[in-house]
């Protein structure tokens, strides 16, 4: 006779910074349940003011555990309130869980034994891991986790004995090392094993193949491949169908009779990204790459292309974001281009190189950098919510500190004739509880990845200076 055993019961511990980077926590732990302390509503209250990304989640959450409270007795309070399933509730679907969220919503409905040794540090962390603690010992057969995006409560609960984690949920990837590149080098009998069936035609100078093989049924449109070798292929794939894709061969910008704006691509990637840029067929693009790799230069030459020679667009809009995201850009006199021209020092840096004039000295230097900017607007984020942007070319730099929530906010802005340019570094972070997996550069790379209009590339060869190279590697 066999004994089934029961798993432990769990109940996570929820820190307010939690349900203030995600309000919809409270549905995305299944079966679990989720215990909130006092002083965890407290900290909500005294956060919910303001127009900051952080005071808006925080209204969500109040508004989320209103609607679970609708009708709840005293008693129904005590015994905790259930959490809904995400097929049957309107809440749990505004969450986007994908599981049914059967565990129980526990409030701190009485004081608690939550000794602690004399620690250090915040107040109201302290009081948190001694309701964590407190719980451990009133409950030795359920398994009790502190969920905090704080690493020094983590540390501190870990020295108390209370199992801590991060919370995982909003992460994109497991891993960064994980993160799509953009493009995939062909092995060497890649020709010899899905080449034989292979067509090819040509249409106004684009040159096109159609093979097959398993060797494609990973692909998806717009990734890009090449043989590693001199002179090797380098072609974009256009379609997908099982196990047949139509590749085509890319424009090589790397020649000097093929510059874009005066630009020239030094490297492969370099080549692959101002084709992405300069495709009229695909509306979103993220690079990503390491300060120096070009990714600013490369996207302002294909933007000034563009709008003022080919008048693809009617201007272009550069913004990035302003740390601290939400707050107000300044109370000194200016306008909103004179307030946000200190946070575009690198695009500014880059449009000077690119408005270098060989001739006609300086008075043909005032007159290009007059032309440009009557067609080059500096926005804030800040004002983005509301507008619609048509036949506009924009550029968002450091991207990487935007949350899944503000970029969807953003790339929703685009109208028609419009194509959206996010750069930026992972490895460089600045906005609090984001990570290189959770941060919103990451989250469209994946969302994207796929769609026939949308294209990614990863840099990853410093262009800047030789003495910028040697500083990358050797610091």
């Amino acid at each position: 006779m066999t004994r089934t055993v029961r798993a432990k019961r769990r109940m996570f511990v929820l820190d307010t910074n939690v349900l203030m980077h995600d309000p919809t926590a409270i549905f995305r732990f299944e079966e679990h349940d989720i215990f909130i302390p006092m002083i965890v509503l407290e900290e909500l209250d005294a956060g919910k003011k303001g127009l900051s990304e952080a005071a808006r989640n925080v209204r969500q959450v109040s508004r989320f555990l209103d609607e679970l409270m609708q009708g709840a007795a005293k008693v129904d309070i005590d015994r905790g309130l259930p959490l809904p399933s995400a097929a049957t509730s309107a809440v749990g679907a505004n969450s986007g869980s994908k599981a049914k969220a059967s565990g129980r919503l526990f409030f701190q409905t009485q004081t608690m034994d939550a000794a602690l040794p004399e620690l250090p540090g915040n107040g109201a962390d302290n009081a948190i891991l001694g309701q964590a603690l407190a719980l451990k010992r009133a409950h030795a057969d359920t398994e009790v986790t502190l969920v905090s995006k704080d690493i020094n409560l983590r540390i501190k609960a870990a020295i108390l004995g209370v199992h801590a984690e991060d919370y995982f949920n909003d992460q994109t990837i497991e891993d960064a090392d994980l993160l799509y590149t953009g493009a995939l080098a062909l092995p060497a009998d890649f020709w010899e094993k899905n080449g034989s069936d292979m067509e090819s035609w040509k249409d106004h100078a684009r040159t096109f193949y159609k093979l097959q093989g398993p060797a494609v049924r990973d692909w998806h449109p717009n990734l890009f491949v090449y043989e590693d070798t001199p002179n090797g292929v380098e072609a974009i794939v256009r379609s997908i169908q099982g196990e047949e894709a139509v590749l085509e061969l890319l424009h090589d910008y790397r020649s000097e009779r093929h510059t874009v704006w005066g630009v020239t691509a030094r490297n492969r990637e370099q080549n692959f990204a101002l084709n992405l840029l300069m495709d009229p067929d695909i509306d979103f693009v993220t690079v990503l790459g390491p300060a120096g790799t070009g990714k600013t230069l490369l996207t302002l030459a294909a933007g000034l292309a563009q709008t003022l020679d080919s008048r693809r667009f009617s201007e272009i809009i550069m913004t990035r974001v302003t740390i601290p995201l939400g707050e107000d850009i300044g109370f000194l006199p200016g306008t909103e281009e004179e307030k946000m021209e200190p946070w575009m020092g690198a695009l500014m840096d880059n449009l000077e190189v690119l408005t270098q004039s060989q001739e006609g000295g300086n008075w043909a230097r005032a007159a290009t950098n007059d032309l440009l900017r009557s067609r080059i607007k500096i926005r804030s984020l800040n004002f983005m919510r509301g507008r619609t942007f048509l036949n506009r070319y924009i550029i968002l730099d450091e991207a990487q500190n935007l949350t899944p929530k503000q970029m969807k906010a953003l790339v929703t802005r685009a109208g028609p004739g419009t194509k959206l340019v996010c750069l930026g570094n992972i490895a460089q972070i600045d906005t609090p509880y984001l990570t290189e997996t959770t941060c919103g550069l990451t989250f469209v790379v994946n969302r994207f990845r796929g769609w026939q209009h949308s294209g990614h590339l990863t840099l990853v060869r410093g262009e800047r200076s030789r003495l910028a190279d040697f500083a990358s590697e050797s610091l």
